[in-house]
């Protein structure tokens, strides 16, 4: 009896040594990202047996065995908080660099709409006292303020494509080292025993791995034996076994984006953060181009307006900006005798004031409150959207965190039941030694 005892107790106390363990883990980890709660199943040991000796019933006992190490997770809400993941990354992409184009474009005071505003009142203060040489220094102050604002909008556009571009980068490096750890993963996976520590600890490491790869591109997973993982793309695979694919991201002439695996052309990632710096990348051009356009147009509706007119010299009105587009925007005179101030009917502000031919339907100013109104619903629907996949994700993870998570509440009444048991196994040990003692002494 006594050598059951202690095979009963030892076996106990080892099990709950583990219990204690994983429980202690669980607090350890309880504020770690991407950890599981971990818990301890035992069965009954099969050491335990019934038998008859000389045909005399006997019974012994074989105390408990630990089956396996347990990982808390549900598939379904792992993959929920994937896309809703997936969601969040690409809207909080594009509200960052939307963002940062809407402060370039700069609708302020010192912006080119404003500036240009200010331009015209300066050619309507002129017509009203033209012979004024204070006036024309002004205006032509006004004029070189709207040329520094394109090039500051353009300049500020310019640098949103630069960022986009090394963000794209450093968004696909990540993406192609989590791959890569996926593989490392793969094989250890196969390596390690079923519900064992080491495997629920490659698992967290597998489904880290997941999030930084799902959080930036739309990708296909597939799961296999022993939780190894497949990747695929546009039907493409990433991933199989320990053989990763790398992508790589480049800019195109215009400077949106091109995605490349393993040197083969695929499409844009639709969602994800690498999908919203796509999408981010062909709105900054959209906004380039418009700006362009309209820089352009200032330039031959200007120059235009002034060739009608006539300096105080009585010589055609020559041409007041260079250029064409917003970069390459230059303002040709310097001196306010050279303004055409007249008609060619002679009147001194007669061209001064046909300034209204250049600011009905269809001009520079009417294009610059398209693109400001154009963007600003483009960003108010985008913070829209991003509120909400952010509402979805915070319920995804905390669904699943309902799960995964640690409960320090639980975690610590466990712990005290645990102790219980692993006192109580080793109170049998100490009564298993008292009864070998006691029949010593007998003997």
């Amino acid at each position: 009896m006594s050598g059951d005892l202690f095979i009963i107790g030892a076996s106990g106390t080892k099990a709950y040594r583990a219990a204690l363990g994983a429980i202690s883990e669980n607090i350890a980890n309880a504020n770690t990202q991407n950890f599981n709660r971990r818990s301890v199943s035992t069965r009954e040991s099969l050491a335990s047996a019934s038998t008859m000796l000389l045909y005399a019933p006997q019974t012994s006992f074989g105390g408990v065995d630990i089956a396996r190490v347990n990982r808390a997770n549900d598939p379904y809400l792992d993959a929920t908080a994937r896309l809703t993941g997936t969601a969040l990354g690409s809207t909080t992409s594009r509200m960052r660099w939307m963002s940062d184009i809407e402060t370039a474009l700069d609708d302020t005071d010192t912006g080119v709409g404003h500036l240009l505003s200010d331009m015209f009142s300066g050619v309507e203060k002129l017509a009203a006292n033209p012979a004024d040489p204070s006036l024309r220094t002004t205006l032509i102050y006004g004029m070189q303020r709207v040329v520094d604002a394109f090039h500051q909008t353009a300049d500020g556009i310019t640098d949103a494509q630069a960022g986009i571009a090394t963000d794209a980068k450093n968004d696909v490096l990540s993406v192609n080292n989590a791959v890569a750890e996926l593989a490392r993963i793969n094989t250890n996976l196969l390596r390690a025993q079923d519900g064992s520590a080491n495997q629920a600890q490659l698992l967290d490491s597998r489904d880290a791995a997941l999030t930084e790869i799902t959080k930036r591109m739309d990708m296909t997973v597939a799961f296999g034996a022993g939780g190894t993982v497949e990747l695929s793309y546009g039907g493409a695979t990433v991933l199989s076994g320990a053989v990763p694919t790398a992508f790589s991201v480049s800019q195109n002439a215009d400077k949106t984006l091109a995605l490349s695996l393993a040197g083969t052309a695929v499409t844009a990632p639709g969602t994800g953060s690498i999908g919203g710096l796509f999408q981010s990348a062909t709105v900054a051009r959209d906004r380039l181009t418009t700006l362009n356009s309209l820089a352009g147009q200032f330039v031959t509706d200007l120059n235009a307006w002034h060739a009608q007119g006539r300096t105080d010299a009585g010589v055609a009105g020559g041409a007041l900006f260079s250029g064409t587009d917003a970069a390459s925007l230059a303002l040709v005179i310097s001196d306010g005798k050279d303004l055409a101030a007249k008609s060619s009917d002679g009147r001194l502000n007669g061209n001064l004031l046909n300034i209204s031919s250049v600011r009905g339907t269809g001009s520079i100013e009417q294009g610059w409150t398209s693109i400001i109104a154009a963007h600003g619903n483009l960003l108010n629907g985008l913070t829209a959207e991003n509120t909400a996949t952010q509402n979805r994700d915070d319920q995804a993870r905390a669904a699943r965190e309902n799960v995964s998570g640690v409960d320090l509440d639980s975690e610590a009444a466990d712990l005290l039941r645990v102790q219980q048991a692993y006192s109580g196994c080793a109170k049998i040990i100490q009564v298993a030694r008292e009864t070998v003692d006691a029949i010593l002494q007998i003997m």
